[in-house]
């Protein structure tokens, strides 16, 4: 049962400065698919969801419920266009920051676990079916309950201010060049990161 919202102050960022440790990093993959419909509606921050099958990729069904952060790779354009769907010629991916919640989200008393995603870029229009191969490089926190929304929204938001300042030391930010994170051809790269 997840535990009530600490009041004391967070840390500014997540992780050791050396770098990601066991069991980081993590990848996962999976396609874009329709979540809850709160991120965007009710919270202000929308959220690419992905299959909890995602979390089979490299044996992670266990992962810990709670708050990440790391390198989302998505084969959309910067605009959020699948090269399909008359995106950027030339410009058909790119890699972001992320924030994630791996869990059952207790404020909404959530029946079904579920990995949502909030890539620290703002795009112009969905992109449900797109591909998205994650980096995640380290936790940030255990899943909490909340009183109200307003104290979810502002834990959210300093989410993903940890989020940023962690992915911005070298040991981390070197991460966004993995390879891995821009392999969307077949499923290669789901069984590459399951070795």
């Amino acid at each position: 049962m997840p535990t009530q919202r600490p009041s004391r102050p967070r840390s500014p960022v997540a992780g050791p400065s050396s770098g990601p440790v066991t069991p980081f990093p993590i990848p996962l993959s999976g396609p874009i698919v329709k979540g809850f419909g709160r991120g965007s509606r009710e919270l202000g921050i929308p959220t690419a969801n992905i299959p909890l099958a995602g979390l089979s990729v490299g044996g992670h069904e266990e992962v810990e419920s709670g708050v990440y952060f790391g390198w989302a790779g998505v084969n959309v354009d910067d605009e959020g266009r699948r090269s399909e769907a008359g995106g950027v010629k030339g410009k058909q991916e790119g890699v972001w920051p992320m924030v994630m919640s791996i869990g059952w989200n207790p404020f909404y008393k959530n029946t079904v676990r579920s990995v949502e995603v909030h890539i620290m870029h703002r795009f112009r229009q969905d992109f449900y079916g797109a591909r998205m191969n994650l980096m995640i490089l380290g936790f940030i926190r255990p899943e909490f309950d909340y009183v109200d929304k307003e104290s979810l929204v502002e834990d959210i938001r300093t989410d993903i201010e940890v989020a940023r300042r962690s992915l911005a030391r070298d040991a981390y930010s070197t991460w966004k060049d993995d390879p891995y994170l821009l392999q969307f051809e077949g499923g290669e790269h789901e069984q590459e990161a399951a070795r």
